[in-house]
């Protein structure tokens, strides 16, 4: 624990919902819900509007549409999202060298690592100037918390929601912590939180009455003694900066289980390719690969093989999954399979087999393009296309325009998708940067209608050339501010 509050914890706000918000002015202050579309879908995020009507992460999306029919429902575009993400990452950079990120839209921050002095008046100003300036280089808001310890600076940045700023200054933590529920506490699932409950354990402030003996008769020496600490406000973890990955993987659940054994061969030819492009993207190799598979009653089974060498040859991961599912029954049903790779490593290691995976490489290809641009459900950071041709090989068939969908036509420009049935898909014309648009239909096989790239979320500028009288005594802050894209407005 520190004795001042230099470490921030920033969490966007309702990120995914909220860049949709930002990309499509027609749905600035409705209902947005970001997630799978397909019968098993979940959702993935909402917006703060569509969160009054009870919509919440990891809902069933089914449920959703009952709680909230009258909003919109997109599918999710992970480029778009990676690219903001790319964004504020770089912001925080600019504050210290330890910036520890979690997710896309959330990370920790060391401000005492990068020169900021150890006041709390000092941290709320970096925390301000934060705020303003993730604003003004994407158009999104996001809440930043600064305490001595990154589980009060989390526990910040939640009460600071929405578009907030809250600083826990030391010496009043257990003030704070005392009536909150102990779910609050990092690592207290339902599991644990049903134990307390049965010793009648509820609140942050009974967790530290009970004492660490009590806690670890109830919870094990381990558990028991980091909830106490916990409890007492103590946490000394340090924000690191780099998370090294154990294992890199990607999985699909399926709308409808999946029982024809060719189908679930290319699928996990499918999955093996996306999971080594990533493996790639990332710079490392592994060793290990394992199948993941979910059957229609919800059991799970994993299968894993290691390999001579570390690898990140695509036909190698493919060989060894379909050796994995050689051994797995599925012929009553498959709802969900992944390939994952782990054992990694900076360099790889030639395969005796590589060669002769290679030969057979094409053959796979071509039996990938049956099920080319699936759906994401499963939550895998993957870029969603605009249109999928469904029939494969049969390129007269027409195609499926996913909802939000990043689309250009000839004759109106940019837009994207609104909704599409019975041969027919609907767009709405507008830009980020634009009033809200006009609604128009046409067939969904409308040579005009093509995809697109995503636009920015804000209008790029040209940058100011430096004047010879610029105030070098303004700080860092202000030159980002210089040649920056302008902040949206929001549409009335």
């Amino acid at each position: 624990m520190r004795g001042a509050p230099t470490i921030l914890h920033l969490d966007m706000d309702a990120f995914f919902a909220a860049a949709e918000q930002a990309a499509k002015p027609s749905l600035r202050g409705k209902p947005v819900i970001v997630g799978g579309l397909g019968p098993r879908g979940v959702v993935s995020t909402a917006s703060y509007e569509a969160r009054v009507f009870g919509v919440r992460s990891a809902m069933a999306m089914a449920q959703a549409r009952r709680l909230c029919p009258n909003a919109a429902y997109l599918a999710p575009r992970f480029a778009v999202y990676r690219q903001v993400s790319d964004i504020v990452m770089g912001l925080l950079a600019e504050l210290s060298p330890l910036v520890e990120p979690l997710s896309l839209d959330e990370a920790f921050v060391d401000l005492e690592a990068g020169g900021v002095p150890a006041s709390s008046e000092a941290a709320r100003a970096v925390g301000e100037r934060l705020r303003v300036d993730i604003a003004a280089a994407t158009g999104l808001t996001g809440s930043v918390g600064l305490a001595g310890s990154k589980m009060l600076a989390k526990i910040a940045s939640e009460q600071a929601k929405p578009d907030g700023l809250v600083l826990i200054e030391p010496g009043t933590e257990w003030e704070l912590l005392g009536p909150m529920s102990v779910r609050t506490l990092p690592g207290v699932g339902p599991a644990t939180a049903e134990a307390l409950r049965r010793a009648g354990i509820h609140t942050v402030a009974e967790t530290r009455e009970a004492g660490e003996e009590e806690l670890v008769r109830l919870l094990g020496k381990a558990h028991g003694a980091s909830l106490y600490a916990m409890a007492c406000g103590r946490d000394d973890r340090p924000v690191v900066a780099e998370r090294d990955a154990k294992s890199v993987s990607v999985e699909d659940t399926f709308d409808v289980d999946l029982t024809d054994r060719t189908r679930v061969q290319v699928e996990v030819a499918r999955l093996a390719d996306r999971c080594v492009r990533r493996l790639r993207e990332a710079g490392r190799s592994g060793r290990t690969v394992v199948l993941k598979v979910r059957r229609y009653d919800f059991s799970t089974l994993t299968r894993s093989e290691t390999l001579r060498g570390p690898t990140d040859d695509p036909a190698v991961v493919r060989e060894a999954a379909a050796r994995l599912l050689e051994g797995v029954d599925t012929t009553a049903g498959v709802r969900l399979l992944g390939v994952g790779v782990s054992g990694l490593a900076d360099y790889t290691q030639e395969d005796l087999f590589a060669q002769a995976a290679h030969e057979a490489e094409g053959a796979q290809e071509r039996a990938q393009e049956v099920t080319e641009g699936a759906g994401e459900p499963g939550g895998a950071p993957q870029a969603l296309p605009a249109a999928v041709e469904e029939g494969g090989e049969d390129a007269a068939r027409p195609r499926r325009w996913l909802p939000g969908a990043d689309v250009r036509h000839a004759e109106y420009g940019a837009g994207w998708v609104q909704g599409s049935g019975v041969g027919r898909v609907t767009v709405r014309f507008e830009e980020p940067w634009s009033a809200p648009g006009r609604v128009r239909t046409f067939a969904v096989d409308d040579p005009a209608l093509e995809p697109a790239e995503p636009l920015p979320l804000v209008r790029p500028e040209p940058a100011a050339t430096q004047d010879p009288g610029h105030d070098h005594g303004r700080g860092r802050a202000h030159d980002r501010d210089r040649g920056r894209a302008q902040p949206l407005t929001s549409s009335p």
